[in-house]
């Protein structure tokens, strides 16, 4: 094995990125700024996708592909959206290379400038509701429910594997509506299936809210969020739903005809999320020894390891692993018999428990005397023998224990790193000793926001859906304040 990881409590950003590449999640790729999503990491993906597409499903939407170039004037045409977005743009110039005629490979041709520049989508809205023009005309096609499943790029100085990467992955949803209140309702609706996933997928607590107009979404009426706590003390946005109005309708002239024969523009959502995601995961839960995966997104949730001496015991174990993962992929369970003679048994323990398997079984030559085998789990790192009558259903419950128990773990440490502060003074002793989330009055202007941010670097992660009415006083400036909002310094 290699040398261990940093510890979190020495060096937390350096143990994130070494243990993303030795889990085999990801690498830097030649092309700087993005990443290659390794087979391990692209099947934990892939295994969100999944449960994500499913639920999008079950609401009535349909998966679409548009393009990934958009003509630049489409970007000038919603002011905010294209402000927003338009110092993270690549631009496409030219369409041709020609060789140097001086014999140094190749250079851009000259005469093949683009008429009018392409930009690499960093977002779809613009290409989307130029598209929805034509496809809406009467109240009949609406509901209008898309997601699209596709990479984006954002042009980053400062990238970090998942996290913030130039080029990422994500799923987008746009839909139109013939009412402001259905529109409001699909956002409000987007959020919960997001919290849901989170919560009950990723095993991640997350706080439901609202941005303050600062954080909003360029381009949209109002933006609601889930917001996550890192083991770090930082926050971490997890997913985002954006009522739009008719703001992107207005922009594309995206009109509808009403029951009465009247013409009206439509209303419209946006909402996403990507693969920050994988940060969040790793983040949340892992360890000082590697990853900690819930069962429910690990690629392998059991492996089973033979400790034997001699070809005849492989034999015998193998004969019984091979009947233990026939019962447990008949429960629908992940199951991986690692006999290779490559690695030594402590070896590959060390390897799976950085990989995040949920749990491990042990066989050798006693267990099959006894009709037991030792059982480990990751999250824990408690072990204990166990029978083989009835052994996969005995895991079957043990990985749902586990899920529950990575949940609670998560929700336990963000209630102990929840503080509610009354005065400036304290707000920043909390930020450098503690982090967390923070409870705080704010006076709802946009300028105390952004002075506390300049001074801090601390931002209002939301506006808490479920916020108390609490009348208080702003801790920046003395002024009224209706409700505490959360504070945290962010990923």
């Amino acid at each position: 094995m290699s040398k261990a990881l940093p510890t979190r409590s020495e060096n937390y950003s350096e143990w994130y990125n070494e243990l993303v590449k030795r889990a085999d999640l990801a690498e830097n790729s030649a092309v700087r700024g993005c990443m290659v999503i390794k087979p391990y990491g692209y099947s934990i993906w892939e295994k969100m996708q999944r449960a994500l597409d499913d639920m999008f499903k079950e609401t009535g939407h349909s998966n679409a592909y548009f393009p990934l170039f958009i003509p630049k004037s489409f970007l000038s045409k919603e002011a905010s959206h294209v402000e927003g977005f338009a110092k993270e743009c690549a631009v496409v110039t030219h369409y041709r290379l020609k060789n140097d005629p001086n014999g140094k490979g190749v250079i851009v041709d000259p005469d093949a400038k683009l008429e009018e520049e392409l930009i690499v989508r960093p977002t779809s809205e613009t290409v989307i509701w130029s598209t929805y023009k034509n496809w809406i005309q009467s109240y009949r096609d609406l509901p209008l429910l898309i997601n699209q499943w596709a990479n984006v790029v954002r042009w980053e100085m400062r990238t970090r594997l998942f996290l913030r990467t130039t080029e990422f992955l994500w799923q987008e949803g746009h839909t139109a509506h013939a009412t402001s209140a259905e529109a409001i309702a699909e956002t409000e609706q987007m959020l919960e299936i997001y919290a849901q996933f989170a919560e009950e997928w990723m095993a991640l607590p997350v706080v439901k809210g609202v941005k303050t107009a600062n954080e909003r979404f360029a381009g949209a009426v109002n933006t609601y969020c889930i917001e996550a706590l890192m083991q770090d003390g930082k926050a971490l946005q997890a997913g985002t739903s954006h009522y739009l109005g008719q703001n992107f309708a207005n922009a594309f002239d995206v009109k509808f005809q009403d029951k009465d024969g009247k013409l009206e523009y439509v209303w419209g959502t946006s909402w996403g999320v990507s693969t920050r995601l994988m940060g969040a995961l790793i983040m949340a839960h892992s360890d000082d020894a590697g990853l900690v995966l819930p069962p429910k997104l690990a690629p392998i949730q059991v492996v089973i390891v033979p400790i034997y001496k001699n070809e005849e015991q492989l034999n015998l174990i193998s004969e019984k692993a091979t009947e233990i993962s026939k019962a447990l992929k008949k429960l629908g369970i992940s199951v991986k018999y690692d006999n290779s003679d490559a690695y030594k048994p402590g070896y590959k323990f060390a390897e799976y428990e950085l990989k995040g398997v949920p749990v491990r079984l042990a066989m050798g030559a006693r267990d099959l005397e006894n009709g037991t085998v030792e059982v480990a789990r990751r999250d824990t790192k408690t072990k204990e023998t166990v029978s083989l009558e009835g052994i996969a259903e005995f895991i079957q419950s043990l990985l749902d224990n586990i899920q529950e128990s990575i949940y609670n773990k998560a929700l336990a440490f963000r209630e102990e790193n929840t503080t509610k502060v009354d005065s400036f003074e304290e707000f920043n002793k909390l930020l450098d000793s503690k982090g967390g989330f923070i409870l705080a009055h704010w006076d709802g202007t946009s300028e105390t926001e952004e002075k506390i941010k300049e001074e801090t670097k601390a931002t209002i992660r939301c506006i808490p859906l479920d916020q108390e009415q609490e009348s208080g006083i702003c801790i920046y400036s003395g002024k009224p304040s209706a409700g505490r909002v959360v504070f945290a310094r962010a990923y």
